[in-house]
């Protein structure tokens, strides 16, 4: 869809400004279907609160996250829906107050898939109801009876950095995904530089490539959303249903950033995350360890990990992160970023964060002394000649 934007009119803005008024965002009894000042400044706020771009524009991400917002928890019945599962923050109410109460619904994504189902129905169990995953009203009266059951920590943190643990920390056969964003008609950030042109597309898709090769020779299988030159660019939401299908333990989108003033510069890394708190824990420490390894390894500009809650970082099952490797409109940072040995030093800070998030935390490295020429996979004796270990572990 055409973003609507500031200056814009009609039922579609009316109907912007009503979910907004719902949200105490605008003020009642203003029917007006323009897209004004006022209006803008609504869905700045709300794009805040959301964890979206602030960009004061309704595109299909903010389009989506608003019509998700009208739902209030106890406005509907709740149950899992095959194949497009019910999404609204009433099902973001539901999950964070049953990991509240130390159930297992993975990550609070607004989405009532078959985990959030299972978790409902342990819940009815436990409270002599009938177990049939659907939230109606009996449940919703069991739900309000109920405080907390977890203290001393958050349980999904507590959950994730277990399966790390369990996981053990060697690289071989884990199943990584690399996301080289843009693509196909949608080229990213363009920038002319004399008789060269740069994109974002292509910068990332190179280094794409070589992320791949360097983690493939440490013994991980290694899938990329996308190849150089694909006809078609796919959403954010079809690149992490792909992670999922894939059953991909990281996740990892490369993009470039851009700005209308040259001097904006650095790198910044994203995670999942909103702004009441809930987070995915193990993709906020794995966008740490990128963070301060790209930046001890290259010298960009620190800014820092950031939590969103765009659809890319949502609706993944694993951790995953975006990273913005430095400002294309940067003549800096776009010196640095053409310089293939410079991308080869981007490249080896994400595989050293990778590795760092398998290693148990008592156990962690300084950052920066990973050598990951020294990751490679390497054949066990009695193993079947298969890869069983990295030659760091």
């Amino acid at each position: 869809m055409r973003p609507i934007r500031p200056g814009d009119r009609g039922p579609a803005v009316a109907e912007i400004r009503t979910v907004l008024t719902g949200l105490d965002l605008l003020p009642t009894g203003d029917q007006r279907d323009e897209f004004d000042a006022e209006t803008e400044r609504a869905v700045r706020a709300f794009q805040q609160s959301r964890g979206l771009s602030v960009d004061g524009r309704v595109g299909a991400e903010t389009w989506r996250a608003l019509d998700a917002a009208r739902w209030r928890l106890g406005a509907r019945t709740l149950y899992h829906a095959v194949p497009e599962p019910l999404i609204g923050e009433d099902v973001r109410s539901l999950q964070e107050r049953l990991l509240e109460m130390g159930y297992d619904v993975g990550r609070a994504d607004a989405a009532y898939g078959i985990r959030t189902a299972r978790a409902v129905a342990q819940f009815q169990r436990e409270m002599g109801l009938r177990p049939d995953g659907a939230c109606g009203p009996h449940t919703m009266n069991a739900l309000r009876r109920l405080g907390r059951k977890v203290v001393g920590g958050r349980p999904q943190w507590l959950r994730e950095s277990d399966a790390i643990r369990q996981a053990g920390p060697t690289l071989v056969g884990r199943t990584v995904v690399i996301d080289p964003g843009h693509g196909g008609t949608d080229p990213g950030e363009v920038v002319p530089d004399g008789p060269l042109r740069w994109t974002e597309a292509d910068i990332v898709h190179d280094l794409a490539s070589r992320l791949e090769g360097r983690l493939a020779a440490a013994g991980v299988r290694v899938q990329l959303t996308r190849g150089p030159s694909p006809e078609t660019c796919l959403p954010d939401a079809d690149r992490a249903q792909l992670a999922n299908s894939l059953g991909a333990d990281v996740f990892i989108s490369l993009h470039t950033d851009g700005h209308a003033n040259p001097a904006a510069n650095g790198v910044a890394t994203y995670h999942y995350g909103t702004d009441n708190g809930v987070t995915s824990a193990t993709g906020e420490r794995l966008a740490g360890l990128v963070q301060r390894e790209i930046v001890a390894r290259t010298g960009l500009r620190d800014c820092r990990t950031h939590a969103k809650a765009w659809d890319l970082l949502r609706l993944t099952k694993m951790p995953a992160v975006r990273v913005e490797v430095g400002y294309l409109t940067s003549p800096e940072d776009r010196g640095r970023l053409v310089d293939p040995r410079f991308r080869d030093r981007i490249v080896e800070a994400i595989v050293a964060a990778v590795q760092r998030m398998y290693f148990p935390i008592e156990r962690d490295v300084p950052t920066g002394s990973i050598d990951v020429s020294a990751l490679r996979a390497v054949v066990v004796a009695g193993q079947g000649g298969g890869l069983s270990r990295t030659a760091a572990d």
